[in-house]
């Protein structure tokens, strides 16, 4: 199971829920415990250029390697981070991450 997925081309395990968790300052047992679920919520609010940018910058991957795969300048690398950083501490994108939000749909 996610076997194929961005974050595994650049991690060797899915630890997303912990990157999630520390950057949209909630704690792990509050997401969403079901990591395909999980995955396809963070699908959904970032887009795939984002979602890259994440797995690549949580995995630690150069500044040079990051501005070669999506073709930026230094300055556009920083805007870029910045831009998703902030989007995942939204309220409206973080909490879509907990279990309880997500339980409510259902």
């Amino acid at each position: 199971m996610l076997e194929n997925t961005v974050w595994r081309q650049y991690h060797s395990n899915n630890n997303f829920g912990d990157k999630i968790a520390e950057l949209c300052n909630l704690q792990r047992v509050d997401l969403i415990q079901d990591d395909k679920e999980l995955y396809g919520v963070l699908k959904s609010k970032l887009t795939k250029k984002e979602l890259k940018l994440l797995a690549m910058d949580s995995a630690g991957s150069d500044t040079e390697s990051l501005k070669k795969e999506f073709d930026y300048s230094d300055e556009e690398l920083e805007k870029a981070k910045f831009k998703l950083y902030k989007k995942l501490k939204q309220d409206k994108t973080r909490l879509s991450f907990r279990e309880s939000s997500n339980a409510a749909f259902e």
